[in-house]
């Protein structure tokens, strides 16, 4: 099982960052943190990278009703989606997979909170196929 879902596209980087912020948006869900790796390992480590980028995105009515089934369920929020600028010039956007990632907790009455949050996480990208 793949532990997330991605799709290639010839977006320019920003872009892309823009269509994923909006297409999140649509589905009710916020950027609460955007991490520059670039950036960072450039400051940190003074290394190069290629253009990559961590956005946290929240529905905050998922979270509310996961926070009700499983009070630790925190440590796997937010929703990450990494866009990526490959060397073939196409930026990848990926999207963790909740079905994946609540499938190590043991608490059955988180799979259909998963499946409906998988469900609004892939509308997102047919989103940016049109």
């Amino acid at each position: 099982m793949s532990y997330f879902i991605r799709l290639s596209t010839h977006f320019k980087f920003e872009d892309a960052i823009d269509r994923v912020t909006r297409a999140l948006q649509t589905e009710g869900f916020g950027i609460l943190t955007d991490i520059d790796v670039k950036a960072t390992l450039k400051e940190k480590l003074d290394v190069n990278f290629k253009k990559y980028r961590i956005l946290g995105a929240c529905n905050p009515s998922f979270a509310y009703k996961a926070f009700q089934v499983e009070d630790q369920i925190g440590i796997m929020m937010p929703c990450n989606v990494t866009v990526i600028e490959q060397d073939n010039g196409h930026v990848d956007i990926s999207i963790m997979d909740p079905t994946a990632t609540f499938n190590v907790i043991e608490n059955e009455a988180l799979q259909p909170f998963a499946h409906e949050l998988k469900s609004r996480l892939e509308r997102c990208l047919t989103y940016l196929e049109e």
